[in-house]
Formats: structure tokens, C-alpha cells, sequence
């Protein structure tokens, strides 16, 4: 074998020799980077439940039941007799007028043979435009009942609301649920704080059978032509 030969073999297994080093070290720069990405992976999934179990112990639950709760405060019951005493004197004036509409339309229906075209005419406008009044009336009614209804429990839901969020506020609550909105299947570890509120609402009633419900607009009434 001449020179060249000789030194054309060794410079191919040099070659060669590098490319399986390179690959060699390819493989060990992989793995190393394998394992840094496991380590990461552990690190992150072990700091997920560090805060879970740091939120767990740190979230307190709290519900009640803020129904129960207004049918126990004397203010609501208050807030009912106004209102009913309001709905009552719309509806006393309703039946007035109705009355009067019911008298003249029976008047008409008795006298119409007599009467000259112009008196039907002026009566028939007479009772069209009370029955307007009636039907202006039981609209304004209701939206007065709504309008009292509203001036009447608003601030009787603010207190309570308040009270719920400074028990809430003063032990610590992370959350508080209301019952009375939906129902409860499962609670895990919540306290009921109905007593705490109740204590700084001054209340000292038990929850009745059936709260009492607010008064309900004027009944409308078609009049009987």
C-alpha cells in the first residue's frame, strides 16, 4: 500500500471517528436535557399542590339564608302593613270608580230610548272617558304599588346585605353562599352564620312557617258595559 492510500484511510476513519463522537455527545446533550425538563415538570406539579392545599386551608365557607333571615327582621314586617295599607286605599279607589262606571252605563242602558241623539251622544262621551280614567288609573296603580315597594324593602335588603359582609369581613369568610337563591346539594365544611348576622341585626325572632309576602298590586278590573 503506497502513502496516499495509507493517509487517505486514516484521514476517513478521522472522519469518522468525529462524526460518532459527535453523535456520542448529541445523545448526552438529550438526555441531560430530558432530565432538566422532567425536573422542571416535578418542580411545577409539586408547587400546583403546595397551593392547593395552601387554598384549601386558607379559604373559609360560609351560607345562609337571606329569606329566612328578612322574615325574621321586624322592619319587613313593618315594611308589609305599609304596603298592604297602600295597595288598599288604590284599590278602595278603584272600586269607586268602577261603581260609578257601572251606575251610569246601566242609567244609559235604561233611558237610551228616550234620549235625543245629542244627550246619547254626551253620555256615551261621559262614560268613554271614565273608562279611560279606570284604565290610566289601574296603570298608574301598579306602577305606584312597584315604586312603594321598592322605597319600602331597599333599605331593609341594604341593612341585611351589610350585616352579611361585615360577619363575613370580621370571621374571616372567604366566601359566603346564599341559600334562599338556589338549592345546596353539597357543602363542604361551611358554617352557617345566620346566628352572627342575627346578633348584628339586634334579632332575636325564630324564622316562621311562612314568610309573610308583600301586598300585591290592585286587582284589574274590566269594567260591565
Amino acid at each position: 500500500m503506497d502513502f496516499y492510500k495509507l493517509n487517505s484511510i486514516l484521514t476517513l476513519n478521522k472522519t469518522t471517528q468525529r462524526k460518532i463522537l459527535n453523535k456520542n455527545n448529541f445523545k448526552k446533550s438529550e438526555s441531560k436535557r430530558m432530565k432538566n425538563i422532567i425536573k422542571v415538570a416535578l418542580v411545577a406539579i409539586l408547587v400546583t399542590l403546595g397551593n392547593s392545599k395552601l387554598f384549601a386551608q386558607s379559604t373559609k365557607f360560609g351560607h345562609i339564608n337571606s329569606a329566612e333571615l328578612l322574615s325574621m327582621m321586624p322592619e319587613i314586617k313593618e315594611a308589609d302593613k305599609l304596603l298592604q295599607t297602600y295597595g288598599a286605599q288604590l284599590e278602595s279607589q278603584l272600586k269607586m270608580m268602577t261603581a260609578e262606571y257601572q251606575s251610569k252605563v246601566e242609567k244609559y242602558q235604561g233611558e237610551e230610548a228616550m234620549m235625543a241623539d245629542a244627550i246619547k251622544q254626551s253620555k256615551v262621551k261621559e262614560i268613554t272617558d271614565l273608562e279611560g280614567r279606570i284604565q290610566e288609573f289601574q296603570q298608574t296603580a301598579q306602577e305606584s304599588v312597584t315604586k312603594k315597594k321598592e322605597e319600602l324593602y331597599s333599605p331593609i335588603l341594604k341593612k341585611a346585605e351589610d350585616a352579611i359582609n361585615s360577619v363575613a369581613k370580621e370571621n374571616n369568610f372567604s366566601y359566603v353562599f346564599d341559600k334562599s337563591v338556589g338549592a345546596v346539594i353539597y357543602a363542604q365544611d361551611s358554617d352557617n352564620i345566620m346566628d352572627l348576622v342575627k346578633k348584628k341585626l339586634n334579632v332575636t325572632g325564630i324564622s316562621p312557617a311562612v314568610v309573610p309576602a308583600p301586598a300585591s298590586s290592585p286587582e284589574k278590573t274590566t269594567p260591565k258595559k
